[in-house]
């Protein structure tokens, strides 16, 4: 790997370390603050929702101002919204602060993450896009194994504000290695087109794309299937842990650890192998509808965990396969904006998952919950099959 990409990488890892923190942190403090298995998946909702509403208006962004210059903004934010934060929660003390602070940088940290989409074909135009995506899956899932065991023993030994902290020195270090990247980098980027053109008229073309671009409806509604139990079960993760099994939150940690390790096995498996695109994306949907079911039926810790690492290693396969199946189907030039909308439709499931699980009385009624998800999952599958079959033409002699 060259000197450029190593860099590039390590910019992105450090940013999402820094994410990973307060990914991890919200959860745990609000149930340990109220024990309510509702208000974790409502924090989860409040958490995740404004970060995916605003993904249509980061991808016409990408599309319209350098993605670099966006990168740089968005770690330099995120680590002022994290400095802020805690200054507020100095003068005003609630932790109702450490949700604010996560879904406010969850807003930049979907800026970022349109704009390195955007600059990923570029940089490695000469490589396998599959393979690029499954080294940048590899480099964001090695985030999620450090990133839960770091945050978990900072707030072991202090408080979620040092957690916080934390995510804001990450933020700065991404920044760093990323002007080091821009001081050396020699490959030419395409600067974005100047356009007159309003604003909010790119959406119309993004719209039309998802609606009728052959493949990218059945994609979206696939994949915000798939966010359901994905949402569901990491909303529902940290009540599960401490509170149905009544451990610790070195556990819920070692949970968050094993998920994130066999997302990487799996992504490297990948990288390493010539499956299909279309065989990497049935294999992850099947074995995430597996973990699913496992998962909610668990009668113990670690039956619980084979499920979860069932659901996190696969739908990181499935990821590899819809951003790659996604870049093959959207025209280039409309990559960024169309990207967005995607995104939004694919990801407001999430938030979803996070108002349904908070309909849960309790921690043990959240299986039931992720097992109804799992079966929704099996009917969209068949369905999207299905019709996709229907729809092929029929050779004629």
């Amino acid at each position: 790997m060259s000197l450029n990409a190593r860099l590039f990488f390590a910019s992105m890892f450090s940013a999402r370390l820094g994410d990973q923190f307060l990914l991890f942190i919200v959860p745990l403090v609000v149930y340990q603050t109220t024990e309510s298995v509702a208000l974790s998946g409502l924090a989860y909702a409040v958490e995740t929702l404004p970060r995916i509403l605003c993904y249509p208006f980061c991808g016409i962004l990408s599309d319209r101002v350098s993605p670099i210059r966006l990168i740089r903004i968005t770690q330099l934010g995120r680590a002022a919204i994290a400095v802020l934060g805690l200054a507020g929660f100095v003068l005003y003390p609630n932790p109702v602060w450490v949700v604010m602070i996560s879904a406010l940088c969850g807003v930049l940290a979907s800026q970022g993450f349109m704009a390195r989409e955007v600059m990923l074909p570029q940089i490695f135009a000469t490589a396998r896009f599959d393979r690029v995506q499954s080294l940048a899956q590899t480099v964001d899932q090695c985030s999620i194994i450090i990133g839960p065991l770091a945050a978990a023993t900072i707030f072991g030994i202090s408080n979620w504000q040092v957690v916080v902290g934390g995510a804001a020195v990450l933020f700065m270090l991404g920044e760093a290695a990323m002007m080091v990247w821009r001081r050396i980098n020699t490959i030419e980027l395409i600067e974005p087109e100047v356009t007159t053109t309003p604003f909010m008229a790119p959406l119309r073309v993004a719209f039309h794309h998802v609606m009728y671009l052959p493949g990218l409806r059945r994609l979206v509604i696939l994949t915000a299937a798939i966010n359901l139990v994905f949402g569901a079960t990491l909303a529902t993760s940290a009540a599960v842990v401490t509170g149905l099994f009544e451990l610790p939150g070195n556990y819920y940690a070692l949970l968050q650890t094993m998920g994130a390790l066999a997302t990487v096995s799996v992504l490297l498996l990948i990288a390493m192998t010539n499956f299909g695109i279309g065989r990497l994306g049935a294999i992850g949907y099947v074995m995430v509808i597996v973990g699913g079911i496992v998962t909610a039926l668990s009668p113990n810790y670690w039956i619980y965990a084979l499920g979860f690492v069932l659901i996190l290693g696969f739908d990181g396969m499935y990821a590899v396969y819809i951003r790659t199946a996604r870049q093959r189907i959207i025209p280039a030039r409309d990559l960024g904006k169309t990207t967005g909308v995607v995104i939004l439709f694919n990801s407001l499931s999430l938030p979803l998952s996070g108002l349904i699980v908070a309909l849960a009385a309790s921690p043990a009624e959240t299986g039931w919950v992720i097992l109804g998800l799992s079966f929704l999952m099996i009917f969209a599958g068949l369905a999207m099959t299905v019709g996709a079959r229907l729809r092929k033409p029929v050779a004629t002699a």
